[in-house]
Formats: structure tokens, sequence, C-alpha cells
């Protein structure tokens, strides 16, 4: 807004100036706007956050300089050089003020200098002949006067050069560039106007000669006011300065002013004729300069942008591109029938979710960076490390067996120490899978198979157990296509409903009678029968069908339960346990969705347990634990599955709103045979009943089992004792009736 004020107070302001109405009206006008561009400088730039400070600073000072030269000059014609004295110093400054404007935004570029450059030798040749020789030339006054009336054009042609240069690196024309650009114009034109009186010997004029200079700080005043002054000192040029219409528009006629020179006043003298030729030689040694530098910078930017084609921008590794041309290479350039191989080891982060879920993105990024720090430091001479994905790196090499497997030991060498990253450490593992090959054949096809079977043996790898190396063998593409039939089956199975829901009975000890059940999901192949869940569910993790399948299994459950609530199947205290994986429980709308399911089937939260494994808990503070307090806030039961497998820690159970534990079937079966397996039970329900936790067993097999997990305080049982998951309908008939089998465990505890 205040720009626009200044602007108008500018406008009129000139106007004034031009009515010529009193010297004082003049002085004063003239005095108000320049004082008000002054403190524009000091205090506009700096309250909007412009950058470099000091730039303004430099402006603000020139412009006091220049007030006091313009308002010196009428009253000092007899001693033109006290004006000069404040005058000369303010294009000094003018001068700093560019210069630091381009350094901060790296706009001193070399092809906008020559270009510059040619501008300004055409404009201050044509400036010292036509103007700063007649002025030096003239008789009856000191020679210091004569010098400095001709340098004046001379300025002004810095100044110009200075101007070119920003628009010749600007992508765009903000407002306070087009005002700076302006204000530059004006005060080169008063100039001009003073340049042409002094040739015939005169100092001033008339008060009109400076209404160029009024205008120029009304133009400067309104650059330091407008918001797009903060744009001034900001990086802002092209990757290469191309020779556009605009810049052909100054520089075509700046090549031909020598010639035009040459012609028009050349013949004036031989000193002319020479200071002519020797410019026009200057201009053209430029041209030739600037030609080159564009062929330069038009090399260096193919090779710029090759190299970005071939290299990872985050570590400045080889991308997968190159690792293939390699390994191309090396299977071209290996001998058939000689001891070495084309070896490719490929790796993959155990864990680098966890990161990028707990600490964000930024955090994955300065992990990947470290890690390729210390696997560039590791890999011996001639071994080519890339990185092929985000938390993925590939090593080529030829070599024998022997080397191959000393590679793979120095990449596990890497991992031994924890990786800093911000203010922690971070301790993290890699699955390594790698393949072989003889040379020869076709390159492009060989380099195809070792990436593709050396990523099947990463993938092995890991589902070993992270910190895995495994070399590759034929049988893996039997699994891996096994693989990928199975993920296609399950997206026909979850489009076509050949799942289904089954429940087990949860039971209490003391009666034997179920006070819950757990809903598993059971998959009936039309053509391959039953499959596991131990089979699918994982393969549903990796494809990205968890959600789906997690939906499903909820949906179906919660419709069940709400029939049962119903038709009275089950009491109001029953609960239905639905087990969540640690991937749905990573999306920040499933309390949400959660909430929504339950009001569309009509079950009371308290009515729905979602189960976890311990290993959402152990990644810590990320989206998990926030979606955990939202469910715990909707109020369903929060349970930790396989409790005691994991990273079992009272910390875990404090810090998270679990409402119970869930323990895990192999402490159980050692019941009764087992005095450990007793004694972690025993350990297990005292800090369950230490922290207020429910507490419910799985795997009960047998009466000692049941009697055992009675006797140590255990309330809740589930297993194969009292059957195993069943289909709703027989869930209903076996304990509608009242029937439980077996009868109920003896009451009495045991205590330590």
């Amino acid at each position: 807004m205040w720009w626009r004020v200044f602007a108008v107070g500018g406008v009129a302001a000139t106007v004034l100036y031009l009515l010529d109405l009193s010297p004082v009206t003049n002085g004063v006008g003239f005095a108000v706007i320049a004082l008000t561009t002054v403190f524009a400088c000091f205090t506009a730039p700096r309250r909007l956050g412009a950058r470099p400070r000091a730039a303004w600073i430099a402006m603000g000072i020139a412009a006091v300089c220049f007030l006091v030269g313009v308002l010196l000059r009428p009253y000092v014609t007899a001693e033109p050089l006290l004006a000069d004295a404040a005058t000369v110093p303010g294009y000094a400054l003018l001068s700093v003020f560019f210069a630091l404007l381009l350094r901060s935004r790296g706009s001193t570029e070399r092809h906008a200098l020559l270009d510059g450059l040619i501008v300004c030798l055409a404009g201050g040749l044509a400036s010292a002949l036509l103007l700063a020789a007649p002025t030096a030339a003239i008789a009856d006054r000191p020679a210091i006067q004569s010098v400095l009336a001709a340098l004046y054009p001379l300025f002004d042609v810095v100044l110009l050069a200075a101007c070119i240069n920003f628009t010749f690196t600007a992508r765009v024309w903000p407002p306070s560039l087009k005002f700076l650009i302006a204000g530059i114009a004006m005060i080169v034109t008063g100039d001009m106007a003073y340049a042409i009186i002094g040739v015939s010997g005169q100092t001033y004029a008339s008060p009109l000669l400076d209404v160029p200079f009024l205008l120029a700080y009304a133009m400067l005043g309104v650059t330091a006011l407008h918001p797009s002054v903060v744009q001034l000192g900001r990086a802002d040029r092209h990757p290469v300065q191309a020779w556009s219409w605009r810049r052909m528009l100054l520089l075509a006629p700046a090549v031909a002013t020598p010639f035009v020179l040459l012609v028009t006043v050349g013949g004036s003298s031989p000193a002319f004729r020479l200071l002519i030729g020797a410019c026009g030689l200057a201009i053209v040694t430029l041209l030739v300069l600037r030609a080159v530098s564009a062929v330069q910078a038009h090399v260096a930017a193919q090779l710029h942008s090759e190299y970005q084609a071939m290299h990872d921008p985050l570590t400045g590794l080889p991308n997968r591109r190159r690792i293939t041309s390699e390994v191309e290479r090396l299977a071209a350039t290996t001998p058939a029938d000689g001891p070495e191989r084309v070896w490719v080891c490929f790796l993959d982060l155990d864990g680098f979710k966890w990161v990028n879920d707990s600490w964000g993105h930024d955090a994955g990024d300065q992990l990947v960076i470290g890690v390729a720090r210390r696997l560039r430091a590791a890999v011996p001479p001639g071994v080519m490390l890339a990185r092929v994905g985000g938390d993925e790196f590939v090593a080529a090499t030829a070599c024998d067996e022997p080397a191959a497997l000393r590679l793979v030991d120095a990449v596990q060498a890497c991992f031994a120490t924890a990786v800093p990253v911000r203010d922690t450490e971070v301790v993290i593992s890699a699955s390594i899978g790698l393949a072989h090959a003889p040379g020869g054949g076709e390159p492009a096809k060989a380099a195809e198979a070792l990436l593709r079977d050396a990523d099947t043996a990463m993938y092995r790898s890991k589902a070993e157990g992270p910190g895995r190396a495994t070399i590759f063998d034929a049988s893996m593409h039997d699994r891996v296509r096994e693989r990928i039939e199975l993920e296609g089956a399950l997206r026909t199975a979850l489009a076509e409903e050949q799942l289904t829901v089954v429940y087990q009975p949860i039971v209490r000890l003391d009666t034997g009678r179920p006070c819950a059940a757990e809903a598993l999901v059971r998959w009936h192949h039309p053509q391959r029968g039953p499959i596991p869940p131990m089979t699918f569910i994982p393969v549903a993790e990796d494809s990205g069908l968890i959600d789906a399948l997690g939906t499903f299994v909820r949906n179906e459950a919660l419709r069940q339960l709400a029939i049962w609530r119903a038709d009275g199947t089950v009491d109001a205290d029953f609960y239905l346990s639905i087990n969540v994986s640690p991937r749905q429980l990573a999306d920040p709308r499933l309390a949400q969705i959660v909430a929504g399911e339950l009001a569309r089937h009509g079950v009371p939260a308290p009515a729905v347990a979602l189960e976890m494994t311990e290993s959402v808990m152990a990644d810590g503070g990320g989206v998990a634990a926030r979606v955990l307090f939202e469910l715990r806030e909707l109020g369903v039961r929060l349970l930790v599955d396989d409790f005691g497998t994991g990273f079992s820690a009272l910390g875990y159970l404090r810090q998270f709103p679990v409402t119970g534990v869930k323990i895990d079937r192999s402490f159980v079966s050692g019941l009764g045979e087992s005095a450990e397996d007793e004694e972690i039970v025993r350990a297990v329900v005292a800090m369950a009943r230490a922290l207020g936790l429910s507490i419910v067993a799985e795997g009960v097999e047998t009466r000692t089992q049941r009697d055992a997990l009675a006797a140590v305080g255990v309330t809740q049982a589930q297993g194969w004792l009292w059957g195993p998951g069943v289909p709703a309908g027989d869930f209903a008939l076996h304990w509608a009736a009242d029937r439980h089998v077996p009868g109920p465990a003896p009451v009495t505890v045991r205590h330590p």
C-alpha cells in the first residue's frame, strides 16, 4: 500500500516541479521526495526481509549524496566541483549496490558479464567521442572540472551495464526490478541532459534538467517499498544464457556502434580512429569469447544432464541405469571360460521404513546418505556401487567366488556400528542377495537376469531374517513365481468373496464359558483348497492388499457381532477380537474408519478388541502411536498379541494405551513340563496385573495347561482345548446352548 502512496506523491511532486512556482517550492518538494526515498531505503527492505541489507544501506547513502549534489548545483555554478564532490561518491555507492545484489543473486555469470561488457564498451565509446571529448576540450576552466564532466557519461555506462546484467539473468521481472530499471534510466537521462549542455561549457541551465532525477528518486523509493523487493537479492537466473531476441536488441546496436562512429566522427582525428579501432577489436574479441563460452556452457549443460541421468541425486552414486550398463560391460568383457564370473550384490536396508515412519523422510534421507558413504568406503577399487531404489543398493564386479564373499563381508561390516541420524544413532542391517554368471552371451540379457536374480535372492534373505546374505539358485524362481501367482489369486479371492471369517472362543477359566471370540480369516481356493493364513497374510502385507483384507474381516466380524448381540447369542459383556497389522496402523485415517464401521453396524466400541504385535510399539512414536491413542479414545480395547516373543518391555506397556496382553502359545505349550515357562508366564501375569491389564493365554491344548494357567492367575484363554475357529453358525449353535468343553478350571490360585 505505501508504495502506491509514495508513487502518487512522486508524480504530484514532479508536476509541481514542472510548474516551477518558485525555487523554494522546487527545493522543498525535491527534498521531501528524496528524503522519503532515503528513509525507505534504510527501513523498508529490512522490514520486508530483503537481502542483502548492506546493498540497501549503500543505496540510501547514495540517495543522500545525489540529493546534496542536486540541491547545491544551482547555487555553485561558479564552483561546480562542490556539487561534483557529493555526486561522484553516489555513483560509486550505486555500483556497490548493484555489485552486492548481483553477488547475492548469483548473477555474476560469465555470459551476462561478456554481453554487458560489449554493451558497456559500445556505450563508453559513443560517450567518449560524442560527449566526453568535446566536454574535456572546453578551454578557460580547470582541467579537473572538464575531466569530471567527461566522466559522468561513463558512470552512466557502468550503471547501464549493471542493469543489463540484471535483465539478462532474470527469469521474470518483478515490479521492484522494473521500478529499479526505470529509476536508473531516469538518472542516465538526467546525466545525458547535463552532458549535452556540458558540450557547450554550461554546468547548469534550468530546474527542468533535474526533473529526471526527481522521477528517479520516486522510482527508487517505490522499488524499496514494494513487497517484491525481496526478490531482487534471490537467485533467479537461467542455467544457460541464451542469445534471445531481447538480448540481441541490445547487442546488435552495440556491435554496430564502432562502424557507425568510424563513418560519422572517425575522420576528426587519428586518435579517434585509433580509439574506435581498439574498441571495435575489443568488441569482436568479446563476441568470440561469448560464442566460445556459449559452446562450453552448452557442452557443460549436456554433460551435467548426462551425469544426472546416470547418477542418484541424493547420494551421488550411479543409478540403476548406470549400474545396468556396467553389468552389461562386465558381461561383455569377462572371459566365459576364465576363473572370474560377473557378480551382482543386491542389498536392501532392514527397518528403513521404521526410520521413515518414526522420524520422517528427511531422517530416512540422512540414513541413506550415511549408509552410502560407508559402502563407498568399504567396497574395493574396481567395484561399482549404485543406489537403485529408496533403500536399495547394488554392487557389481568381475571376480572369483572368494573375492565375492569378501565383498559381502565388507558390506556387512558397514552395519556393525550404529549410523548417526540427526541427534541419535540408528542400528540397522541389510539383507543381501548375490547372483553370478559367466561372461559372454548377450550382455543386455545377462545384465537383466543378474539384477533380477540378485533381487530375488535378496528377498529370500529378508524372509529368513534381517542381516542375512543368500546366493541365488534356480529354485528361487519357482518360489517367486508361486508368490506372484498367489498374490494374483488373493486379489481374485477378495473380489469374488472366496474369503470367510471364523470365530475361535476365548473362555473364562473359572467358568469355562466364552467371554469373547477372535475373528480369523480363512481362504478356500477353488482349485488349491485351503490356503493357511501364514501363507497368504505375508503376501497381503507385501503386496499392499492387507488394507482391503483387514477391511473385509472387520466389517464381516462387526456385522456378525451385531447379529449375535441382537438375538442373544452373546451377552453385553462379550467382545470380539480382530487383528490389525502394522501396515494398517500406519494409516492415519484408521481410527476414523473404525468409528464409521462401528456406527454403521451398531456395535459399541468396548465390544471390540484390536490385536497388534509388539513390533508396533517398538516402532516408536510415529503415525501408529497416534492411531493407537485415537482408537483408545473411541473406547475399543487394544491387545498385544504374541506377547513375550518380540520386544516385550514394561516401558512399552506403560507408554501406549494397551488394555491387555495375549501370552504367546510358545510359553503355554511348556506348562506342566517346564518350570522355566511357568515362571515366564507368572512374571507376565504379575506385570500385567501391576498395570491393570487383562490377560489371555493362547494355544491352550490340554487340561494340564489350563489348570496351570488358572493356578498362576490367568483369567482368559483360547485354544484347541475349546475348539478351533468355526463359522458363525457353528459358534452360535455350540455356545448359545451354554455348552462348554471341557469344564471350568479350579479357581484356587497358587502363590509363589
